[in-house]
């Protein structure tokens, strides 16, 4: 989501170290995703992730930075916010993770640039298609295709894998995203801490009547220890902690150089899938994971600049 931080645009040792702290941590979270949903449906899952990240966040903000002024006067643009920033697209995500892993999940989601950039173009005059980004769209969209390929193929061609409507929600999930994106340029001149808190805040409230609706979460039995531990790491460190490193990094080195967090959540996410929950990717997944992440790239200019200059 962009924001009006602004910085000299520099990465240190320690600031690299930051941005691939935040990679594993929001990588992580598809993978604490992947065993909390096992036990705990999407829609509660949704609920605890944001309300206990909202929670942290109101102590850690402590009431500074006019929190409270700013929500009572901003409440309907959180709403929207919190909607397609956190309600829709974590429900997509969890919902398709009961059938797909976590390292497909989150090379699927890793598309929300492509669809940011898309979306931008449609509703804003200040963020037109180059023909770069459009190069880079183009294959990360191929990407996606090959990804989603087979899924598609699979009535014709007897493939027992998921079904394609879970391959599909991540993909919808980054569609909502770069709609967030696009929309969160209205908080410019909001402290980053307030809009994180807000939108989590308001994704709770919304939350509350869907997973009361669907699960009547007061009947489930006691999910198990490893979920447990798995939904307070998707709460406390994926989101809640992971929002402040983001924050961080931002004002350290720009929003362009922490958006490169992008390239590296899927390899985390599929490392960790692969070690604790023995998941692998097909070489069909491997190519299309290949065209996403080259896609990203392209669409991120710099090292494209960096070859024409050399």
């Amino acid at each position: 989501m962009d924001n009006s931080v602004t910085a000299p645009a520099r990465m240190n040792a320690q600031t690299w170290g930051l941005l691939a702290l935040l990679g594993m941590i929001w990588g992580g979270s598809f993978f604490f995703a992947r065993v909390a949903v096992g036990h705990v449906p999407p829609a509660t899952l949704v609920l605890l992730r944001v309300g206990i990240a909202a929670l942290a966040l109101h102590i850690y903000i402590a009431g500074r930075f006019g929190i409270y002024e700013t929500l009572r006067a901003r409440w309907r643009e959180f709403l929207l916010l919190g909607l397609i920033n956190n309600a829709v697209p974590h429900m997509l995500i969890f919902l398709g993770q009961t059938q797909i892993g976590a390292g497909l999940a989150s090379i699927l989601n890793a598309t929300t640039p492509i669809f940011t950039v898309l979306i931008a173009n449609q509703l804003t005059s200040d963020e037109k298609l180059s023909s770069q980004k459009i190069a880079g769209c183009l294959i990360g969209l191929v990407g996606t295709a090959v990804l989603i390929g087979p899924r598609a193929l699979a009535p014709f061609t007897g493939d027992s894998g998921p079904p394609l409507w879970a391959v599909l929600l991540p993909v919808l999930a980054a569609v909502s995203y770069g709609f967030a994106a696009t929309y969160g340029k209205r908080f410019r001149g909001t402290a980053p801490p307030v809009i994180a808190a807000g939108q989590l805040t308001a994704s709770t409230l919304l939350m509350l009547p869907v997973s009361f609706a669907l699960d009547t979460p007061w009947q489930l039995a006691m999910p198990p220890l490893p979920a447990i531990l798995a939904v307070l790491a998707l709460a406390l460190l994926s989101t809640a902690y992971g929002y402040i490193l983001f924050f961080r990094i931002m004002a350290a080195a720009g929003a362009t150089n922490t958006s490169l967090v992008t390239l590296l959540v899927p390899p985390s996410a599929i490392l960790a899938g692969m070690l604790f929950l023995g998941e692998t990717l097909t070489p069909l997944g491997i190519l299309g994971m290949a065209l996403v992440l080259f896609g990203l790239v392209v669409l991120d200019g710099r090292p494209v600049a960096r070859l024409r200059r050399g």
